[in-house]
């Protein structure tokens, strides 16, 4: 045990590393870009070092067995920070500063509210009545099919925070897996039918918004719960069922290829170069971004992607290969798999919060896949955000609570606490023990 800790990295030496990191970014900005008003660029670096600063101070507060989520967190927010305070111009974003912070506030709220397996289980109706309410808001409140709830300046995407919940609920239907009820000839975990109604929900709620867009992440989701249930140590499952249900996938996935609506059959056989300043003026543009920006990018401000719709959002990763090159595009999102792995590396603390970290996984990862690819050109653009890289409140929220549920799923604390617990009970057992010898020295 004193090996493992003296291999580790130190805290200080953590810190350092985190701040050379964003300082060394800084310094490209300052060499490559284009500084065009000196007094922006003061105000990113401010900003920068404040919200590094800012957030270790506030872990200072509260105590935790690892904080490697935390830093990895605070190192991406800041690399998206400068990024998006770099596209066209060297100017702070501070929306997207907001952002940040308000992600890294609904990562602790993610941490704080799933790290007992034990309490989160109890809460399953509450999850279950938020995810019901957020489909009337998207039903009710969204104007005009856009997915958004437009409160003056604001907006707000529901459908963002339905992903946390939708996992939580694959997660309680895999653990309550061994209480069924019988209802006719068949035995169903209730859990699991609430799980399958709202898959059915979703999707009839994104077709209806025309958000397709986003079904994929909600089916990887889906289909990693499916998988989890098929490695569940109780379940008992048989070849039929299993038969079966890859069949009725690959019809499910015929029928909404050949029934998919006609803007999204125009773009699965569209030529985008035969059609360059139309429908696929968007991946065009980015394609000839990413080829102009190469390995090390035009530098910080010089590019020219800014000026294309959503530059910042669903083709943020052609804007960073632009301006910082292709290089860096891709460590920035080998830093966010390294998170990912980090999470699935450490041994969960139950099969709740395995099942949760499948989930977040799964999520990320298709909502990346979705997001590069379609910048791409190497599947069709789906307008789908990156995580973190991405301006949205919604989607940083989101992606910042998801994090917090990776957290809580890899750390040690209850570990922790149950070893309190083991040696309390060896400690009764032994003055029991002791209370036993004297009364037999008594005795005799």
């Amino acid at each position: 045990m004193t090996m493992m800790y003296q291999n580790r990295l130190p805290y200080s030496g953590t810190v350092i590393l985190l701040f050379m990191t964003h300082l060394s970014m800084l310094a490209m900005v300052f060499i490559r870009g284009s500084l065009v008003a000196p007094m922006e660029f003061l105000k990113l670096i401010l900003a920068v070092l404040v919200l590094d600063a800012g957030y270790l101070l506030v872990t200072l507060f509260y105590k935790q067995m690892t904080y490697t989520l935390d830093f990895m967190l605070l190192c991406i927010l800041g690399i998206s920070l400068i990024f998006q305070s770099c596209f066209g111009g060297i100017s702070l974003s501070f929306k997207h500063l907001i952002s940040c912070v308000m992600c890294l506030a609904s990562c602790e709220a993610g941490f704080l509210l799933t790290r007992n397996h034990e309490w989160i289980r109890k809460q399953k109706i509450y999850i279950y009545i938020l995810m019901f309410l957020l489909f009337l808001s998207i039903v009710f409140l969204t104007d005009n099919q856009k997915k958004w709830i437009t409160i003056g300046s604001f907006s707000i995407q529901p459908s963002e925070f339905i992903k946390p919940c939708f996992i939580l609920v694959c997660a309680a239907s895999i653990v309550e897996l061994h209480k069924k009820l019988k209802i006719a000839f068949f035995y169903i975990s209730k859990d699991s039918l609430i799980l399958c109604i709202a898959a059915l929900v979703i999707f009839a709620l994104q077709w209806w918004c025309h958000d397709l867009g986003s079904l994929p992440t909600f089916g990887m989701i889906f289909l990693c719960a499916l998988f989890c249930r098929f490695c569940y140590p109780k379940a008992k499952i048989s070849k039929r069922l299993v038969v079966i249900g890859c069949a009725v996938f690959a019809l499910v996935l015929v029928l909404a290829w050949s029934f998919a609506p006609e803007y999204v059959q125009k773009r699965l056989h569209a030529d985008i170069w035969a059609d360059r300043y139309g429908d696929g003026y968007q991946q065009c543009e980015a394609l000839i971004g990413i080829a102009k920006g190469g390995w090390l990018g035009v530098g910080a401000g010089n590019g020219g992607l800014h000026k294309i719709f959503a530059h910042d959002s669903d083709i943020v990763f052609a804007t960073v290969c632009e301006e910082w090159g292709l290089l860096n595009a891709v460590l920035a999102v080998m830093l966010i798999l390294i998170m990912l792995m980090t999470a699935l590396m450490n041994p969960p603390k139950s099969y709740y919060h395995a099942m949760m970290t499948a989930g977040v996984t799964a999520c990320f990862l298709m909502q990346m896949s979705l997001n590069i690819f379609g910048s791409c050109n190497l599947i069709p653009f789906t307008g789908v955000t990156l995580p973190f890289l991405s301006t949205g409140g919604s989607s940083m929220m989101s992606c910042g609570f998801l994090v917090g549920m990776l957290k809580a799923g890899q750390s040690p604390l209850f570990q922790h606490e149950a070893m309190k617990r083991k040696k309390q009970k060896e400690r009764q057992k032994a003055k029991k023990s002791a209370q036993k010898s004297r009364k037999k020295v008594n005795a005799s």
